[in-house]
């Protein structure tokens, strides 16, 4: 059979097709597998490995019990989608009509898919950060549209001005903002986004946000890009229950937007998974309508852990650059000797029994000078889990001073 289609080009965005044409696992996928064969922690994967707010779980067994187990409305259930609107209105001051203006779907993934397929004609152009999440090249590679992205640099992760402007062009169909940033951690500055916003404008181009780290920030805040003067006519939000509330497996995700771009995304996303989740949906309602400061310790819990790992990574000898929020942080291997984060990443396991994933994984081949020596470690896990990584990783440190 011809091996050709989609497919082909979607494995290509994520940067898995090989010189022979055959797509070759995941980053993650790779160092997860190293991990259990080696009984490393897996600090490779951005999962939680512990259970949210119970209100929320409690709500989700109380919504199976009382029957919630079929199909839900095709746009998500009017109770979430009415948590959504008042969340961003609390939080942002956002005024969101639940009925036109908000679209529950399977995860931030799902959003996003629907959005690309939606709007992206093939040869559009779509802008975004680099580094950058896969899922992003692959979806943009799917819709046939062109990937151009502007890079983050170390060590503070931010776009050059004139790199930006240039990005923009009359083909820009749409640029993908990724704030709280993954795998940087970098919230993006409120000037850098106005000029997203003005670019955009000026070159009549759609622009989609990921904001699912939108409320796991370490005492900086995060400005959703569609708050911003001239951005709501023209910005798709998206967001989801699964990194707030640790919940990643139910897949709950939304958008929010103008009522024609919701019409034209539900249009595509009605075929994807019609719908999803339906005892998840009222138990999310009840989560984005906890007190605020569940939100913020949640917050404060995370930035906890962060610092706990981030220790154990300097006492091992990496340089850590402090993120912004998320799960995510980042080391550089150069002062251990390694100027290639890859190949450091495939003895961890063996040499401190610790696996975390390269950040050249999230950056086109001929553009990592820069990031070569950069390692993602997640910091989303128990702290005894944390503690033991943190103590795997001091055995590096002290076999360099011996």
């Amino acid at each position: 059979m011809r091996q050709a289609g989609p497919w082909l080009r979607a494995a290509e965005g994520a940067m898995l097709l090989g010189p022979d044409g055959v797509p070759a696992p995941t980053v993650f996928a790779e160092m997860s597998a190293l991990a259990a064969s080696t009984g490393a922690v897996n600090l490779g994967q951005g999962f939680p490995d512990e259970d949210g707010p119970a209100e929320v779980l409690e709500a989700a067994v109380r919504a199976i019990r009382d029957g919630a187990n079929q199909y839900p409305p095709g746009r998500g259930t009017p109770d979430l989608r009415a948590a959504v609107a008042e969340h961003q209105q609390h939080w942002y001051g956002l005024d969101v009509d639940p009925d036109r203006e908000v679209l529950v779907t399977a995860g931030a993934t799902e959003a996003l898919a629907a959005t690309l397929l939606a709007l992206v004609e093939p040869g559009d152009e779509v802008i975004t950060f680099e580094p950058f999440y896969d899922a992003y090249g692959a979806l943009i590679r799917l819709a046939g549209g062109v990937h151009v992205t502007v890079p983050l640099s170390a060590p503070d992760f931010l776009p050059d001005d004139d790199t930006l402007r240039a990005a923009f062009t009359d083909r820009t169909r749409a640029v993908l903002v990724n704030t709280p940033h993954n795998p940087t951690g970098r919230v993006l500055p409120t000037e850098v986004l106005q000029t997203i916003v003005e670019l955009a404008t000026q070159r009549d181009a759609v622009i989609v946000t990921d904001e699912v780290y939108e409320h796991l920030t370490f005492g900086v805040p995060h400005t959703p890009i569609a708050s911003l003067p001239g951005a709501a006519e023209r910005t798709v939000s998206v967001s989801s229950a699964g990194k707030t509330f640790n919940t990643t497996g139910w897949k709950i995700g939304w958008l929010t937007a103008p009522p024609a771009l919701v019409d034209a995304i539900t249009t595509v996303k009605q075929y994807l998974t019609f719908v999803n989740g339906a005892p998840f949906q009222p138990a999310v309602a009840v989560g984005l309508r906890l007190p605020d400061e569940v939100f913020t310790g949640i917050a404060a819990e995370l930035s906890a852990k962060h610092e706990l790992l981030a220790a154990g990574l300097r006492a091992a000898g990496f340089d850590v650059l402090r993120p912004d929020g998320g799960y995510f942080v980042l080391a550089d291997a150069a002062p251990l000797g390694y100027d290639d984060a890859r190949a450091l990443c495939l003895e961890l396991p063996t040499t401190a029994g610790v696996a975390g994933v390269p950040v050249s994984a999230f950056v086109h081949p001929d553009r990592v000078a820069g990031y070569r020596s950069l390692v993602r470690f997640a910091f989303c896990k128990r702290r005894s889990v944390l503690e033991d990584a943190a103590a795997r990783l001091a055995t590096l440190g002290a076999r360099r001073d011996a």
